[in-house]
């Protein structure tokens, strides 16, 4: 019975019902958002790491995450080589160079991982093609990631841009994607990098990877060198260097708190106008209240009422807000050539349809005080 009184009373104006609809619509729209970004830094933590053939992970303590990485010595690499377990070390440098479009002159810093072409610690199936890797090693020639975004140019082999004022040439093509760390990525051999990236040289190192060899244990091994190696590197498994970048965007960053905030106010912008709409209804039909507890209706059932709108607002808001999403997460994604990996996933919808129902829950409940002032006194 109170399920029939609220649909009809929402349906009875058909423009508070819109506005109600739209401002749920428009609430689940800031919060899928919201939670999408959220998603794709923890999805862009591991991005890297996982296309690398490594282990265990050497970084340096002042290091913030895997892309603003402090250098540390590579002897570090060669103490951790001597290990049992170890079957290769490999290092791996990192930095920010200044890309120059030739077409346009525009000049952006790019991203950019150097490695010994010999060790090719990237499981990458493209680094994995002997004409690539043929291209790799010859003088000034670099691989261009092709999700990274217009402005550093076409991603066509033998296109020629600066690097920190210096002429290279796209000796090929990768995918892969910087997430919100970049939006543009480079892979190239270590020497190409130093020449590039002068005075940089071998001796220090952004990123150390450690192959074990098969059947050994990680968690001993990485135990074992954190007990060994000097405290000027960090040791980690690569659950624990991914669970420390992530952590890093989310806790460290003003990133993470700006879309937690951001889908808090949506959920309150939300609540405001489903409950500016359910107390229209209130304040609208109050003789009509009074009159339903003068003929001995109680307030549970006026209640009833109330809440049932509440629900139906939140599922008739909520079914255009998630298609609108899908089409945000799509225009995101391609926008950004893949980069950003905006997924909804059957988790998250739920936990966004259940959000919402406590948003419009929590509306009607404030706003049902009026019903419960309502007197029968009030009809005559």
């Amino acid at each position: 019975m109170p399920n029939a009184v609220a649909i009809l009373n929402l349906l009875y104006d058909r423009g508070r019902l819109l506005i109600g609809a739209g401002g749920v619509a428009f609430a689940v729209l800031l919060v899928f958002i919201n939670l999408g970004f959220l998603g794709s830094l923890s999805e862009t933590a591991g991005l890297v790491y996982n296309q690398l053939d490594a282990d265990v992970f050497l970084i340096s303590p002042l290091s913030t995450n895997g892309t603003s990485t402090d250098l540390f010595s590579r002897d570090r690499l060669y103490q951790a080589a001597s290990y049992e377990a170890v079957d290769r070390a490999m290092p791996l440098y990192v930095g920010y160079v200044a890309w120059r479009n030739l077409e346009t002159n525009q000049q952006n810093l790019i991203l950019s991982y150097g490695f010994n072409p010999q060790d090719n610690p990237f499981l990458l199936p493209e680094l994995r093609q002997p004409s690539i890797m043929e291209s790799v090693l010859k003088r000034d020639s670099v691989l261009y990631d092709v999700r990274s975004l217009d402005k550093y140019g076409p991603a066509e082999v033998g296109m020629t841009a600066e690097a920190n004022g210096r002429r290279v040439e796209i000796g090929g093509l990768f995918t892969l994607g910087g997430g919100l760390a970049a939006d543009g990525t480079l892979l190239m051999s270590d020497q190409n990098l130093f020449r590039i990236m002068q005075p940089r040289t071998s001796e220090t190192v952004d990123l150390g990877l450690l192959k074990l060899k098969p059947n050994a244990d990680v968690d001993k091994t990485v135990a074992a060198l954190r007990r060994e190696l000097p405290t000027d590197v960090n040791v980690y498994s690569k659950a624990e260097i991914i669970e420390r970048d992530r952590r890093h965007w989310l806790e460290k960053t003003a990133v993470g708190f700006i879309f937690s905030l951001g889908a808090g106010v949506a959920l309150v912008v939300g609540a405001a106008i489903v409950y500016q709409i359910l107390y229209a209804d209130v304040t609208k039909n109050f003789k009509e209240y009074a009159t339903l507890k003068a003929i001995g209706f109680r307030n549970q059932f006026l209640m009833g009422v109330i809440l049932h709108e509440a629900v139906l607002l939140a599922a008739i808001g909520f079914i255009p807000g998630l298609i609108l999403s899908m089409g945000v997460y799509q225009l995101i994604l391609i926008s950004s050539n893949g980069a950003i990996p905006m997924q909804m996933t059957l988790s998250q919808v739920l936990n966004v349809a259940t959000m919402t129902t406590g948003m419009c829950i929590v509306s009607g409940i404030v706003a049902i005080r009026k019903v419960f002032m309502a007197d029968p006194a009030d009809v005559f």
